[in-house]
């Protein structure tokens, strides 16, 4: 069995193994980390020997730490990166270039319509009749979008949305709202085969799909970081905020990435940011403001633009090619299908009072 996990901010960890009788046979690290000293290399592997087949990556970093020499060092690579590659080789997981992926980067949509498109998109990569997919939002309408299990009065003015034409959708996943102005905002989904995030836990799966945006922004100057659970952020501030949504494989299909389940990871990043509108808008209370460690809400969020001073366009060129270079990426469009589907969900249930207020 074969594993391989990127440790966040850090080097690729690659794992082989056989199990005989419920245990691990024939462990072998490697990777283009560095360690010292040699032999704990050798160390980690026996450490992994014989483990249960159902410990977790917790536990066989446990193994892993009481085992390594006295002062070793360890460089792009951690205990609990190891035990995660691990657990990927153990799940049979596929790694990012075991897929061929296909990007659609539509005119703009309405916030209801880009909200069905999510669901209809990721369905249809749980149902294997669609490649993973890297969708880039373009927004035809100013909206605030809140998560699935957030209360609507306790999350948005309504006659301040109203005063400044700005609508109100709620996602599928959950997770906090976003204030989004079409053209200060830069937000992505990957829909993308549950095989691809096999082994991982919820919290670490967040790294992992978010890895490629941090290499983007390195490339563009800016040195961010994934910040736990679901930020994405620089010593500015918080410059972006992630959310999921797991699905289950329907019926079969051709082309796609197989029928067990899919994961909607999107991520919304603040390009620019109408702070007094926003604290208007969105009722931000002293908790949450607390919990970040400042005192105002125009604080919290630091933009794109001032950080790369480049045009909103040119950071999402740069993302996508970013993208192309480390997986490949073949240009893609909705089909017929899907366009009507989302078209009629976005009637149905995301464009309505009963939905949108779910929990009132």
């Amino acid at each position: 069995m074969h594993g391989e996990y990127k440790v966040p901010g850090g080097k690729l960890v690659v794992v082989d193994l056989d199990t005989e009788d419920g245990v691990l046979r024939g462990v072998r690290v490697a990777g283009d980390f560095f360690l010292e000293p040699d032999e704990a290399i050798l160390e980690i592997d026996r450490a992994l020997e014989g483990a249960p087949v159902d410990t977790d990556a917790a536990g066989l970093a446990a193994r892993i730490d009481a085992a390594l020499p006295p002062g070793t060092q360890m460089f792009g690579l951690t205990s609990e990166g190891v035990g995660i590659a691990v657990r990927r080789a153990l799940a049979h997981a596929t790694d990012w270039t075991d897929y061929d992926w296909q990007l659609i980067h539509e005119p703009p949509q309405s916030p209801a319509l880009h909200m069905a498109l999510d669901e209809v998109l990721t369905a249809e990569v749980a149902a294997g009749r669609r490649p993973p997919t890297l969708r880039v939002w373009e927004w035809g309408a100013p909206a605030v979008v809140i998560g699935s299990f957030q209360s609507l009065r306790n999350e948005v003015d309504p006659a301040a949305a109203e005063r400044h034409g700005i609508q109100v959708v709620r996602r599928i996943s959950g997770g906090g709202a976003m204030f989004i102005e079409p053209g200060n905002t830069i937000t992505y989904s990957l829909s993308v085969p549950d095989a691809l995030v096999q082994g991982l836990s919820f919290a670490d799966s967040y790294a992992y799909l978010d890895d490629w945006v941090l290499g983007a922004l390195g490339d563009m100057g800016i040195k961010a970081w994934y910040q736990p659970l679901n930020d994405i952020a620089t010593d500015a501030g918080k410059i972006a905020g992630a959310a999921q949504k797991r699905m289950i494989g329907g019926g079969g299909g051709g082309g796609g990435a197989g029928a067990g389940g899919a994961v909607l990871h999107h991520v919304t990043m603040a390009y620019d940011i109408d702070a007094d509108r926003m604290t208007e808008v969105l009722r931000i209370g002293r908790e949450k403001l607390s919990d970040k460690g400042t005192k105002s809400a125009k604080k919290r969020v630091d933009p794109l633009r001032r950080q790369t001073g480049l045009p909103r366009e040119a950071v999402i060129e740069r993302m996508i090619a970013s993208f192309r270079g480390r997986y490949g990426l073949a240009e893609g469009s909705l089909t017929e299908d899907e366009l009507t589907r989302a078209k009629e969900l976005a009637e149905t249930k995301f464009d309505t009072a009963e939905w949108t207020a779910r929990v009132p």
